[in-house]
């Protein structure tokens, strides 16, 4: 297990991509927080199930990912009861869809809040004690949209490109130091985010449940497929492995040939 000895950080980790990731770091090793919003039974089920699954530890912050203060403290709280941080995964994303005359503003500002300033003030928590051990993997989980627009997600855009910015901008300051960072741009993953954007697309674009699935959210994606969550959870397992030590500052596509267009 490449991970043995090891804690890692997931954001947004209650479902979706983010769960899978927790648990593809646990299975290969690693201590592990969750964090998220949902039913507590199902989030003490799901941190329940890693630990006595795989043997380790795990446990859960509720952090509000939008509150600097609250994120700080889940930093803090990981170094004291996992007693390090060596593996940070930036996860936790909003979306909301309206044309941008129309988008609100405080949709904007909660969007870029928690996708792209999130993992500014995790990072920042995280890379001392990296730098300290000489080891860190940072994986910020961006989207096709660090690389291409769409209509009608002005913030989400605007805070996945400027997430894979900040990531080759970390990976520069701490490239010598046993630390990298990079990004994973995954196109349609079928996770509730993805579904619940579906009624206000519909309604932005007057279409029908089957017609966004097939015409919007698979358009874009030659394989007509949407990506899974346990394959970008194992590249976020291989870019903590020594296969990938020299590779930083990288933006993988996982997109189904979406920006190959």
């Amino acid at each position: 297990m490449i991970l043995t000895s090891k804690a890692a950080v997931v954001t947004g980790s209650t479902g979706g991509i983010g769960l899978a990731v927790a648990r593809g770091l646990a299975k290969e090793g690693a201590d592990v927080v969750l964090n998220g919003f949902g039913k507590p039974e199902e989030i003490e089920k799901a941190r329940a199930g890693i630990a006595a699954e795989f043997g380790v530890r795990a446990i859960y912050s509720g952090a509000d990912m939008s509150k600097p203060a609250e994120i700080a403290e889940m930093m803090a709280m990981a170094e004291k009861e996992l007693g390090r941080i060596d593996v940070l995964v930036n996860n936790a994303g909003i979306q909301f869809v309206a044309p941008v005359e129309d988008f609100p503003v405080e949709k904007w500002d909660a969007i870029l809040a928690i996708n792209l300033s999130s993992a500014f003030h995790t990072i920042r928590a995280a890379v001392p004690g990296m730098k300290a051990r000489g080891y860190g993997r940072i994986v910020n989980i961006a989207s096709a949209h660090s690389i291409v627009a769409s209509p009608y997600k002005s913030a989400y855009v605007a805070a996945k490109h400027g997430l894979l910015g900040m990531t080759k901008s970390v990976a520069l300051e701490v490239a010598g130091q046993g630390i990298t960072a990079n990004c994973i741009s995954p196109g349609y993953v079928w996770t509730p985010l993805v579904e619940s954007q579906i009624p206000d697309t519909m309604k932005a674009r007057g279409l029908t449940k089957e017609q966004v699935i097939e015409d919007v959210l698979l358009k874009a994606q030659p394989t007509k497929e949407f990506v899974t969550v346990e394959q970008v959870a194992a590249i976020v397992t291989f870019l903590c492995s020594d296969a990938a030590k020299q590779m930083t500052g990288a933006n993988l596509s996982v997109d189904g040939g979406w920006t190959a267009q």
